[in-house]
């Protein structure tokens, strides 16, 4: 059952529709996130792309030439988007959250033009825009999930910065049946390739005019001074009163745990925002964390559905589209399922356990069949095939409940206002670099491996990701001002200390307020 403040106002999603919309509106692009890593491995493995681009035959030499184009492809906008994600920092922090989501996706919205522009053989073309738009997509990365923590309640928090996933997993879905669409109604032409690259202005222009209409993060303003801008957001978002008690209390939490900074953090650097007090255990968590998160397989599986589907025994363009496209589907119900009844109940640290223990034992699954029911070429799909297909359906699904969307929620969480550009622009920034690496190598991993490929990310998660969940501090129902003390920043003692003198002074400031108003509203009369 809900609470209701002296307002009325039920503590839900009613209360929260302001934030939700926010971010509703700062994820879209991070729909373009998830429809980029999707919509190019499925374009270049279509024969009437391979035709226009001259590598169409079953010779040695194009079957080369293909995988070295596909993980190309694939692989420049990851690259991009790596110095997009570190780039994204500096203009975050000067202008703002909200502009800063602006001029990256203009800039995204130059790449995909250019992408759309190539003709037959153009690959530079491709390559050029893809880059470009990976800048745009990198930075946006970074930026909207400081954007949307820094502006959410802590009571919800995980499931509104777990939009972040919910979003990637609809472009993902979004790219593959476009592509499955393509691939039944347009069989030659440039098409086949400007309906998908083109398809990014759409949520981009979405994206550009929707944040015309949200406001500035309240932390963001505050670590920029403004206070009277910073209240009267924060209110706003939360749909109460200024001077209503628990906004005076969020607004004095934020007022205290900034003033630490400063005082902890003068002329703040990259060596201190990465190697100060508390900091540097969160960046490496950061880095390991996403390290991990890439080398799940999940990647790997989403970049090369069609190939890693056809793999293991679904011949032929349109099958293998379908089995993406079901695959697609899978992802988006099981991570909107878990962001929105299970990241508050569960916590951090079970999901992302859970999560890699059940992803590990499904990639052995399928590694066992793959190896004890080899696939032919043309053979018709029996089975052993779907008995794999549905292996990667329920992998997923555990994918979506712990190491799909966990991670980008424990990063938001544990870093400070001051640092959190820094932060989360690292975050995003090793996601990204191992994100390129992995699209790089693995259509020759899955060429030479086969079933080898499905052990080795087996091993990855068990070995690796399920241990390290383990090891990790929770982080369910804290405020983001409460993770200085979990990693050692500043006592609770200090915190509670801080937090009491910057009510006394908020409180002063609205008794000299409340006096100013009543003496304009009764002036002295002569």
């Amino acid at each position: 059952m809900s609470t209701l403040d002296k307002y009325g106002r039920s503590d839900r999603f009613t209360q929260n529709s302001r934030v939700y919309f926010l971010a509703f509106m700062a994820y879209w692009g991070i729909v373009l996130f998830g429809y980029d890593t999707g919509i190019a491995g499925g374009i270049v493995s279509q024969p009437g792309f391979k035709n226009a681009f001259g590598f169409g035959s079953t010779s040695a030499a194009d079957k080369h030439k293909s995988t070295v184009i596909s993980s190309n492809v694939v692989s420049v906008l990851q690259a991009g988007a790596f110095f997009g994600a570190l780039g994204s920092a500096p203009l975050s922090a000067a202008i703002g959250r909200r502009w800063s989501l602006v001029i990256w996706t203009l800039l995204f919205s130059v790449g995909a033009a250019i992408q759309t522009a190539a003709g037959p053989g153009q690959l530079s073309y491709i390559y050029a825009g893809r880059v470009v738009a990976g800048v745009g997509v990198g930075a946006i990365s970074a930026v909207a999930p400081a954007y949307v923590s820094e502006c959410s309640p802590k009571q919800v928090r995980g499931r509104i910065t777990g939009l972040f996933q919910i979003m990637v997993a609809i472009g993902v879905m979004i790219s593959y049946f476009l592509n499955l669409g393509v691939s039944l109604h347009i069989k030659e032409g440039p098409r086949i390739w400007r309906i998908g690259f083109g398809f990014q202005l759409v949520p981009a222009g979405i994206m550009c005019i929707g944040l015309l209409f949200v406001k500035e993060s309240p932390r963001w303003l505050a670590s920029k001074g403004r206070a009277a801008e910073a209240l009267a957001n924060l209110a706003y978002l939360r749909k109460l009163h200024p001077e209503h008690e628990e906004v005076r209390l969020e607004f004095a939490e934020i007022e205290a745990s900034i003033e630490e900074e400063r005082a902890a953090r003068t002329g703040l650097g990259y060596r201190e925002a990465f190697l100060g007090k508390g900091n540097w255990p969160r960046f490496l968590i950061a880095f390991v964390m996403f390290l991990f998160q890439q080398w799940s397989g999940q990647n790997s599986v989403s970049y090369y559905a069609p190939q890693i589907f056809t793999a293991i025994g679904y011949s032929g363009t349109t099958n293998s589209l379908l089995a993406s496209g079901i695959y697609g589907i899978v992802k988006v119900v099981a991570t909107t399922i878990f962001v929105f009844f299970f990241i508050e109940r569960f916590g951090r640290k079970v999901s992302l356990s859970v999560s890699a223990l059940g992803m590990g034992i499904l990639f052995f699954i399928v590694g066992a069949i793959l190896i004890t029911h080899p696939t032919t070429a043309g053979a018709s799909v029996g089975s052993p095939q779907r008995a794999m297909a549905a292996m990667l359906y329920i992998y997923v699904c555990f994918y979506s409940f712990g190491w799909g969307p966990t991670p980008w929620i424990y990063v938001s969480d544990i870093f400070p206002t001051r640092t959190r550009h820094y932060g989360l622009a690292f975050a995003s920034a090793t996601q990204w670099l191992f994100n390129f690496v992995v699209s790089k190598v693995t259509p020759t991993l899955e060429a030479d491996l086969v079933a080898k490929l499905f052990f080795m990310f087996a091993t990855i998660n068990i070995g690796g990701m399920f241990v390290f969940s383990l090891l990790l501090p929770e982080t369910k129902g804290r405020s983001l001002e409460e993770m200085d003390i979990i990693f050692g920043s500043i006592t609770a003692e200090e915190r509670r200390t801080h937090i009491a003198d910057a009510q006394k002074v908020i409180d002063h400031e609205l008794i000299n307020h409340d006096q100013g108003s009543n003496m304009s509203d009764h002036p002295e009369k002569v």
